[in-house]
């Protein structure tokens, strides 16, 4: 009778029964709690749910959080990260054990806050992300300023409105959420962005900035946890434009701020750091001027005393000049009877070779002369006949001119030898001057006719690419009308003639000069099939 009281009164459940008493009875139990812990391993498969563990010094609780609940949290758990966990108790069948879903997480103080950041910042040191040596110089006075912030807070209007009153420049604002979930990814995306547009392309709508400012007001931990993210810190160290961080107030420090080339305690500070003052610099420039002016003008004044010094250590003019006029002085006096010496014997030589000539050699020269002069005009005539014929008819009048001075001349050869001689050498010495000079003159006269011939004639103007239309009957065409009406063309080219059909038939037979035209290919009608049109 015990037996089957022990035994039989007992109730039987199947797995499923008992595992869903006890799944209702740990969620009614525990509906809605809170849990303070240390995480411990993390796992977030492709799914986008994320598993982790939950412990102190004496238990390990697992926990879930769904890819919806994820999306929401503002702070995500990492391993040795102390967080209070919020959600609910259930259990999980398939592994008979009992879990927490997580909808939210906070840090257990900013202790713990502090110390993964600290972890956080000693990983990303190591890696030399941090390392001054890789950070550059921010541009003097840059022409374009990308600023990544929220486009509705005050922060951004600070940063125009110092712009604006110290120097202003092209802005570019990028909108990003500045907290939250989203905060770090926007960020890291809007930085990435910036530096994908193309560089010195100024025909494109958006020109790239030439530096970037990462602003965000003042705030606590939590809400400035966004910029210690490492997506963060990992696209502010790989930017590759100069990249100044102004996150929060200028006690406020975040990962951003030591992967960015340059910090500032303030977002209106940034904007200062930015640009220099407008005022200050034109005043520089005007201040360089005014000493560039007295530099200059110190330095002449210099060089002035530095001659008027060296002047005075010369000698006086009269004092320099005074042996070179003596010199002068002694080599006059000795030029006046060396000259009348030389003189003397030039006379001497002269009347010596006057002695030997004759009436009859001057008449062979003359006769020579004349012959020469007589071929010469010929060959004047026949260069240019007009100008030959006028030179020749004042070469007779001069020739006419001369004969009675040399019929005089030999009349008064019975007179004395030295003066006969005299007259005869100024006789030769004018005629062959008048020669020369008379054929100088034909001659550069000739040349000048020619090349205003050449200039002025039409056949320089067609071999510049014009052409001479002529009718059958020889007679110029001047106009279309004519052209139409005449029977037969020919065109004259700097190279020959060739004739053509009257309104640009076929060549006529027979025509001068050059080969047929090739007939004029047609051209395709546009907008038909086989065309491939205009692309605009």
């Amino acid at each position: 009778m015990d037996e089957l009281i022990e035994g039989g009164n007992a109730p039987e459940f199947t797995v499923s029964e008992l595992s869903g008493a006890v799944k209702r009875v740990v969620e009614g139990e525990f509906g809605r709690v809170r849990v303070r812990g240390e995480v411990g391993r993390v796992s977030r498969p492709r799914s986008g749910h994320m598993y982790f563990d939950l412990k102190d010094e004496n238990a390990v609780i697992a926990a879930v959080s769904w890819k919806g609940q994820v999306a929401r949290m503002g702070l995500l758990p990492e391993e040795g990260m102390e967080v209070i966990a919020s959600g609910r108790m259930t259990t999980f069948p398939g592994q008979s054990k009992y879990q927490l879903i997580v909808d939210d997480v906070q840090a257990a103080g900013e202790g713990a806050l502090m110390a993964m950041l600290e972890r956080r910042r000693k990983a990303l040191a190591a890696e030399g992300l941090f390392d001054p040596a890789r950070k550059r110089p921010i541009p003097f006075l840059p022409q374009v300023i990308g600023v990544v912030t929220s486009p509705s807070g005050a922060v951004i209007r600070d940063i125009l409105h110092r712009l604006r009153e110290r120097f202003p420049r092209h802005v570019l604002v990028w909108p990003v959420a500045v907290q939250g979930q989203s905060c770090a990814e926007e960020v890291a995306r809007a930085i990435r962005g910036f530096n994908a547009l193309p560089a010195g392309d100024l025909s494109g709508r958006i020109p790239r900035p030439d530096l970037l400012i990462v602003a965000r007001g003042g705030g606590s931990l939590e809400d400035l946890w966004g910029f210690n993210e490492e997506i963060v810190v990992r696209a502010a160290a790989e930017s590759a434009i100069p990249l100044i961080s102004a996150v929060g107030h200028e006690t406020d420090t975040t990962l951003i701020d030591h992967a960015a080339d340059l910090r500032a305690p303030t977002p209106t500070a940034a904007a200062e750091m930015a640009v220099p003052v407008r005022r200050e610099l034109i005043a520089r420039v005007a201040e360089a001027g005014a000493r560039l002016t007295r530099a200059e003008t110190a330095r002449a004044e210099a060089r002035r005393q530095r001659l008027a010094d060296l002047g005075r250590a010369l000698g006086r003019p009269q004092t320099l000049l005074t042996g070179p006029r003596q010199r002068f002085d002694l080599w006059a006096e000795r030029l006046e009877p060396g000259l009348r010496g030389l003189v003397a014997r030039r006379r001497g030589d002269l009347a010596v070779r006057g002695a030997r000539l004759a009436p009859s050699l001057l008449r062979g020269f003359l006769a020579w002369e004349a012959r020469a002069l007589r071929e010469r005009g010929e060959k004047l005539a026949r260069l240019a006949a007009q100008p030959a014929q006028r030179g020749r008819e004042r070469l007779d009048g001069l020739a006419a001119r001369l004969r009675p001075a040399l019929d005089r001349l030999n009349q008064r050869v019975t007179g004395p030898e030295a003066r006969l001689a005299v007259d005869l050498g100024d006789l030769s010495v004018r005629l062959d001057r008048a020669m020369a000079q008379r054929l100088e003159d034909r001659r550069a006269r000739l040349d000048h006719a020619e090349r205003l011939r050449q200039t002025l004639g039409y056949r320089e103007t067609l071999r510049r690419g014009f052409a001479v239309v002529r009718d059958g009957a020889g007679a110029l065409v001047t106009d279309r009308a004519t052209a139409a009406r005449a029977a037969a063309l020919e065109i004259e080219f700097h190279d020959g003639r060739m004739a053509v059909g009257a309104g640009g038939g076929p060549p006529v037979p027979g025509g001068s000069g050059g080969a047929a035209p090739k007939p004029a290919r047609r051209r395709a009608p546009r907008g038909r099939d086989g065309d491939q049109g205009s692309l605009f």
